[in-house]
């Protein structure tokens, strides 16, 4: 019997709630205490994802074969990486001036 051809909207959908149910593991292992925000944002998401098989209504905001919108993937690795331990502390930086050539000669 021959198989056809791995379907990969249902393979992406697969993955996300995948990777919402391991993002929620991880944080009950290791005794992180999820923000109401959070644990709302994974059962709305996995919901979503359930019903309808992705987590968005606009296209513009994903691509057409995608579970996740980006700022979703985003928010999910910042959980994730909530979950683990692991801090990204981004350095803030202001806006650089760039140099112009009258600056130069004074």
């Amino acid at each position: 019997m021959k198989r056809g051809p791995p379907d990969p909207k249902a393979a992406a959908k697969r993955a996300a709630l995948n990777a919402l149910k391991r993002a929620r593991r991880q944080a009950d292992r290791a005794g992180v205490k999820l923000s109401d925000w959070e644990g709302e944002f994974l059962g709305s998401v996995e919901d979503r994802l359930k019903t309808y098989g992705r987590a968005f209504g606009d296209p513009e905001k994903g691509g057409p074969g995608q579970a996740l919108s980006v700022m979703q993937h985003v928010k999910l690795k910042e959980i994730t990486s909530k979950a683990k331990g692991e801090k990204k502390d981004l350095p803030r930086r202001g806006f650089k001036r760039k140099a112009r050539p009258e600056d130069d000669q004074a």
